[in-house]
């Protein structure tokens, strides 16, 4: 995958609070797995909703889409392979966000 940058790079006022959110994402894509291996698909619902609302708000429309994928599914009742998928695709784009220019 494509290395994701947030649409506010070139931001000065906003490029802290990215790189600070963009630290966390390796960890919350550990939790989503772990989360999901528990098989606690209301803290996966959780997890996804918060990332959709946050994902925009940082400058990252991709993890909007991806989490909100994956909610809209767990709020569906989908269960099993579809939503593993979704949290391996979301935990892709998570993983493949870099804080700042040049890294």
């Amino acid at each position: 995958m494509e290395p994701i940058r947030s649409q506010y790079e070139d931001d000065p006022d906003m490029m802290e609070i990215v790189l600070e959110f963009a630290a966390e994402l390796p960890e919350r894509a550990n939790e989503i797995e772990r989360v999901l291996a528990a098989g606690d698909f209301d803290q996966l619902k959780t997890l996804a909703h918060q990332l959709k609302g946050a994902g925009g708000g940082y400058g990252f429309p991709r993890i909007t889409e991806v989490a909100g994928e994956l909610e809209h599914s767990l709020k569906d009742g989908v269960r099993g392979d579809p939503i593993k998928g979704h949290c391996a695709a979301l935990c892709a784009v998570l993983r493949a966000v870099v804080a700042g220019k040049g890294d």
